[in-house]
């Protein structure tokens, strides 16, 4: 059982982001006429590529980065501001407080941060972006994005850009129409979690019923944050190393959904079961220790700059303990000298202030001061000529002079206690044979974070939100509150193809759960389909292409810059994959009429002539 527990040691990658590389346009996507561009603009990650239907062309995304940008403020002095987008980012956690996003949840709010990663798509694909942009622009949106949104995209699109014409279309739809088989009903319950939402999506013989859609506020980001959060106060001995990117790199890769909550918390409460289940995560750490072995010439060498550094610090001391004494010797010749021109006065009052009872007491005091100063300055004198170093003993050399000893303070003897162990270093003895400094404790274990209940208690947040506080449905809650919401016909229909997107589906054991679920609401021997996309990250992507190479010579679906300009920003041409467009309706202001105006001027006269009324 050992064994298998030290198996389960796993290394954090810490992977870089490597830069985009410049692609060259490719003749293909310009001849005969420039190919639509395709963009799914998540809130986690934007991908672009060609929708071209020549083989030389990719059909797979060219450029995968992070909806993220990062604004330096420059060096002061320097060139000014450095902007960098995505993967040129290299690693987050430098920048984690420099990082911005356009995206509130998943609708995009900020547009000037959305315009620099359309400018990133447009140069590392090798568009021209400074005239205009001639090829047509298929772009994702959220589900039922406020037409606020969509008026400010299609505004940057045909005013900064110029684009030709641009299509909106919902990336859950499009995954679930390119995952559509031909024996699949055109009815289904879409269940798309993301990075910041879930939505469930009910869908009518193809067409999105955008009434009945609701959204979960809670997605990847949260599950990362929640993770972080727990880990944190599991191990607050790591708690800078514990980043929101190793957080996501555990759910990725060491995170799933129990298809029974509670009975696998039961199991995880067995010691058998948690050594042979638990992943342990190495941190990266150091194993040089303080303690570490040296060689006899690494220990000579600091042993000589231990000589150097103690020879300044004792001539220091020596001088400063000269001066000292010297003041305090003129000071009591001084007093001395009083007694001798018969200033008696003032020659007690000097006694008093000395703390001493008689002239005998005042000339030992001299006498033995004179001969300290004598030593040290012998010592002084010998400690120029030889490389040896004498110790200043912390006591005081004359200990009759403690009532003139005062003015030197505590700290002096205790810094000179400090120095002990390194006096004793330098003490004539055998040298000891090399020996191994062994670690008291396993310095790698210290460093590995242990994930036992966390890899099914984050994701459990999609089922429970309440775990992390939200009040809100869960998956189960919101699919049965959406189905309740038709007559049992369409119910029955609807659950035939539970349809499951979006990168936050990628848990091992969601579909396990999505049917357990679905048999616990369900009526008694009713028939239901719980299907994955086959690429829950990319089919959003490849569902877009598949649309636009189909519709890219038909008007359906496509809004052209005269519909700009004539309808708004605003305004939305519906397809198969797309929200439902709901007009701005504002209140129509009731014209003025000659009808309307004759009560107020007959009003206005009779108040104009109040005579009349008497």
């Amino acid at each position: 059982m050992a064994a298998a527990a030290a198996g389960l040691v796993f290394q954090f990658r810490d992977a870089r982001w490597l830069p985009d590389p410049v692609l060259g346009p490719s003749p293909a996507v310009r001849t005969p006429q420039p190919v639509p561009l395709v963009i799914d603009n998540g809130s986690f990650q934007a991908r672009a590529g060609w929708a071209c239907s020549d083989p030389e062309v990719p059909g797979e995304p060219l450029l995968r980065f992070r909806s993220l940008a990062a604004r330096s403020r420059g060096a002061r002095g320097g060139a000014g501001t450095e902007t960098q987008v995505g993967n040129d980012l290299g690693s987050p956690e430098p920048l984690r407080w420099l990082l911005r996003s356009p995206f509130d949840r998943n609708v995009p709010v900020q547009l000037e941060l959305q315009e620099l990663l359309f400018d990133h798509i447009f140069q590392r694909l090798g568009v021209s972006s400074q005239g205009c942009v001639d090829h047509p622009i298929v772009l994702t949106e959220a589900v039922c994005n406020p037409l606020y949104s969509r008026q400010m995209m299609s505004e940057l699109l045909f005013e900064c850009y110029q684009v030709p014409k641009v299509s909106y279309g919902v990336d859950s739809m499009y995954s679930f129409h390119h995952n559509t088989r031909q024996d699949w009903p055109c009815n289904s319950l879409i269940v798309s979690s993301g990075y910041q939402c879930t939505h469930v999506l009910p869908v009518l013989e193809g067409r999105l019923d955008a009434k009945n859609c609701k959204r979960i506020n809670l997605g990847g980001c949260q599950a990362a944050v929640y993770l972080q959060r727990l880990l944190q106060l599991k191990y607050p001995g790591h708690f800078a190393a514990i980043t929101l990117s190793r957080m996501e790199e555990i759910l990725h890769e060491h995170s799933y959904i129990a298809e029974d909550y509670i009975e696998e918390l039961q199991k995880w409460r067995s010691p058998e079961y948690y050594e042979s289940n638990v992943h342990k995560m190495q941190l990266p750490f150091s194993s040089k220790l303080l303690g570490t072995t040296l060689t006899s010439e690494e220990k000579q060498e600091r042993r000589q700059q231990q000589l150097r550094r103690l020879q300044e610090l004792n001539a220091r001391r020596r001088e400063e303990k000269l001066q000292l004494d010297q003041e305090r010797l003129d000071r009591l010749l001084y007093v001395q000298e009083l007694l001798e021109d018969g200033q008696m006065d003032q020659f007690h009052k000097g006694l008093v202030e000395l703390n001493m009872d008689s002239a005998e007491e005042l000339q030992s005091y001299i006498h033995k001061l004179s001969l300290a100063i004598e030593q040290t300055k012998q010592k002084i004198l010998q400690a120029e000529v030889s490389i040896e170093v004498d110790v200043v003993d912390s006591k005081p050399e004359t200990l009759d002079l403690d009532p003139l000893g005062s003015e030197q303070s505590l700290e002096d003897v205790e810094s000179i206690h400090e120095f002990e162990p390194l006096f004793a270093e330098e003490q004539p003895d055998v040298e000891k044979p090399v020996t191994t400094v062994e670690p008291v404790f396993n310095l790698a274990e210290y460093h590995q974070l242990f994930l036992g209940t966390e890899r099914i208690r984050v994701p459990e947040i999609l089922f429970q939100p309440s775990l992390i506080g939200e009040e809100q449905a869960g998956i189960a809650e919101t699919m049965q509150y959406v189905l309740d919401r038709y007559p049992k016909e369409q119910q029955a229909l609807l659950v035939q193809n539970v349809f499951l997107t979006g990168g936050n589906t990628m848990y091992p054991g969601l579909k396990a759960r999505i049917q357990k679920e679905l048999l616990e609401m369900r009526p008694f021997q009713s028939s239901f389909q719980v299907h994955l996309a086959s690429n829950p990250i990319l089919d959003a992507w490849y569902g877009a292409r598949d649309w636009a190479l189909e519709y890219v010579n038909h008007e359906e679906g496509w809004i052209t810059r005269k519909d700009y300009e004539e309808k708004g920003g605003e305004y939305l041409k519906e397809h198969c994959a797309s929200n439902v467009f709901v007009p701005i309706r504002l209140p129509k202001q009731a014209p003025r009429t000659t009808e309307t105006l004759a009560p107020s001027k007959v009003l206005a006269a009779s108040i104009g002539n109040p005579c009349d009324l008497a």
